[in-house]
């Protein structure tokens, strides 16, 4: 008999799972110092899924209530042919919202086509408007290529359009006020993040550059009125919003150490590799990559598969402030 497939993905502890985030590749053209070494070992080209595989897992996915899907990378505008997969994720019927998260490097190229392949919302990481300290903090990118895909962005048609910027002490925490500003005079969101401990990062101490979301807000306050939006709801992420009276332009807070949002947690990662990755801050996972290759897997296997996996999720994870990571892997390897 054949087991009964859920409508709705729910955890063990009862949080409705409604989100997939799809890392398309590991690969990046940018080595930013808060989540990859300079010297990275990629996984094996052998090892990392096909688009047709990454669509099947995707095409389970919202057959089990998943009604929004962001592609990640890495770099997920490096991945050749990814309109292809943008174009066959936003015609899957029950899918709401198909988001990206990119550098940018490749926006003002790609921009266009990505939004008439579905793509309805981007975030775009900036750390820095100052293109020496820019290229520090990334290491290979060039900020005018960026801003260039960032206007290119704004102008194409996306429902919304958020930057995300992982801030670090002494490195680039004296410029939130200037990118408020940025993000302001371009109508669109920006969130500042907590830097999250995945990998061994020589680069720098995060104990050091550990920079908590309640100063940031607390010198941005001094400059704009802060009205907050309460906690995130649905789809919308982790992040804690704060909307200003004289702008259209919301200022978000990632705090996965100072203000843990795990109890809000309606998400599950699909690594390139094709590990079902239960929880960012843990290793919890399935392998759904031998599945996906032996030769007659049928969707029904994957959705069963994937319920399944639901059993390992955790309540919370377990960062912690320490230069020495609990979590091995890169930030590249799941997309955040």
């Amino acid at each position: 008999m054949t087991p009964s497939i859920p409508a709705h993905l729910v955890d063990p502890f009862q949080r409705r799972i409604n989100y997939l985030r799809l890392s398309v590749t590991d690969r990046c053209d940018f080595r930013c110092v808060y989540c990859m070494a300079e010297d990275m070992q990629f996984v094996p080209r052998a090892q990392v899924l096909s688009l047709e595989e990454l669509y099947r897992v995707a095409q389970a996915a919202v057959g089990l209530g998943i009604s929004k899907i962001r592609l990640t990378g890495g770099e997920p505008l490096v991945r050749r042919n990814i309109l292809w997969l943008a174009e066959q994720l936003g015609a899957l019927p029950g899918l709401e919202t198909l988001a990206l998260t990119t550098n940018g490097s490749q926006l003002a190229r790609l921009a266009q086509p990505l939004q008439q392949a579905g793509v309805s919302t981007l975030n775009i990481s900036l750390d820095s408007l100052r293109p020496r300290r820019f290229r520090e903090l990334t290491r290979t990118g060039d900020l005018h290529q960026v801003l260039a895909g960032i206007d290119a962005a704004v102008s194409s048609g996306f429902q919304r359009i958020k930057l995300n910027a992982v801030i670090l002490n002494g490195r680039n925490d004296d410029e939130a006020l200037d990118l408020v500003e940025f993000a302001r005079q371009r109508g669109i969101d920006i969130a500042f993040i907590e830097e999250m401990p995945l990998g061994r990062i020589d680069e720098h101490s995060r104990r050091l550059s550990f920079c908590s979301s309640a100063e940031l807000r607390r010198r941005i306050a001094q400059r704009y009125t802060l009205a907050a939006l309460g906690d995130p709801a649905g789809n919308a992420g982790p992040a804690r919003y704060f909307s200003m009276p004289d702008s259209a332009t919301r200022v978000g807070f990632i705090s996965p150490h100072s203000n843990n949002f795990c109890h809000l947690c309606n998400r599950v990662r699909l690594t390139v590799e094709g590990r079902l990755l239960l929880c960012l801050g843990n290793e919890h996972s399935v392998d759904l990559r031998p599945l996906l290759r032996r030769p007659g897997s049928t969707r029904q296997e994957l959705a069963e598969a994937i319920v399944a996996a639901l059993a390992l999720k955790p309540e919370k994870h377990h960062f912690t402030h320490d230069d020495e990571p609990e979590i091995l892997r890169f930030m590249n390897t799941t997309g955040g």
